[in-house]
């Protein structure tokens, strides 16, 4: 199948999948969504298939949903709760695909993995990144909550709060002293490393890598997992209604994105 926002490629026994929005830091779309989990729903059942690697064209893996506003998309305050809460289940809640689907999904990351975009990095089994890379959630700072929720279990309690209280970013390097990553290296070492690890699971029989990922998932379902991103969902449902996330809205239509992002970081120590 030819995809318009996603690359393909098979290599040893591994298929690497390319967001291919260069010039927008690879920000997600519905579309790119779609065409992302028909590959990934594709590769359950190819033979030829092993491990998953997900990574970004260009100087990003991802800088979250294009917000960009447009004269179809409504605000959030236009909505039910309850209309808000389906519309987010039918784009973020989706990353969960990821999470069970049955074989192992590497996130490699370079440059910006932001809001969204660590939503995705997140539902992967492991993220592998590049020590200058950039994650965060500034989108706490004026628009809502992560519509999903991996950070507790990821990194604990107090870091999740620590970057979901601020918006604040943290590099590579921090990231894998936290948790949040399995390893950080050297950009330029990025590909080999992830090539090394995804080629070490490509030896490994299909049943068992389907096996092992399940039983490691199943830990984690054992401490609510499922029931937590559900829980996310009506959390920035609700927060979409705050004055702050209102006013962002209001602001990016009357005087543009940039603009409102200017005033929501501008203020913010780096």
């Amino acid at each position: 199948m030819t995809y318009q926002e996603i690359l393909t490629e098979k290599r040893d026994g591994v298929l690497y999948l390319t967001l291919n929005r260069p010039e927008k830091h690879n920000a997600l779309t519905p579309l790119m969504l779609e065409e992302l989990l028909d590959a990934l729903h594709q590769a359950k059942t190819d033979a030829e298939v092993g491990p998953i690697v997900i990574k970004g064209a260009g100087r990003s893996f991802s800088s979250g949903w294009d917000i960009s506003p447009s004269p179809d998309r409504g605000a959030a305050g236009e909505m039910t709760i309850r209309d808000d809460i389906e519309q987010m289940a039918g784009r973020s809640g989706r990353w969960s695909e990821i999470w069970h689907l049955n074989k192992p999904v590497i996130a490699q990351v370079h440059g910006y993995c932001l809001g969204g975009g660590t939503d995705l990095a997140m539902h992967c089994d492991l993220i592998i990144a590049a020590e200058d890379a950039q994650f965060g959630y500034p989108a706490v700072r004026s628009m809502g909550t992560p519509a999903t929720h991996m950070w507790t279990y990821m990194v604990g309690p107090q870091w999740a709060k620590r970057l979901l209280l601020t918006g604040d970013s943290v590099d590579g390097k921090t990231a894998e002293r936290i948790g949040l990553v399995l390893k950080a290296v050297p950009a330029d070492r990025l590909d080999e490393e992830v090539d090394k690890v995804a080629g070490n699971m490509a030896m490994v029989p299909h049943d068992l890598l389907v096996a092992n990922k399940a039983i490691c998932n199943k830990a984690v379902e054992l401490m609510g997992r499922s029931l937590l991103q559900t829980l996310a969902l009506e959390g920035d449902a609700i927060s979409h209604r705050t004055k702050a996330s209102v006013e962002f809205s209001r602001m990016a239509k009357r005087e543009g994105l940039k603009a409102a992002l200017a005033d929501r970081d501008g203020k913010f120590k780096t």
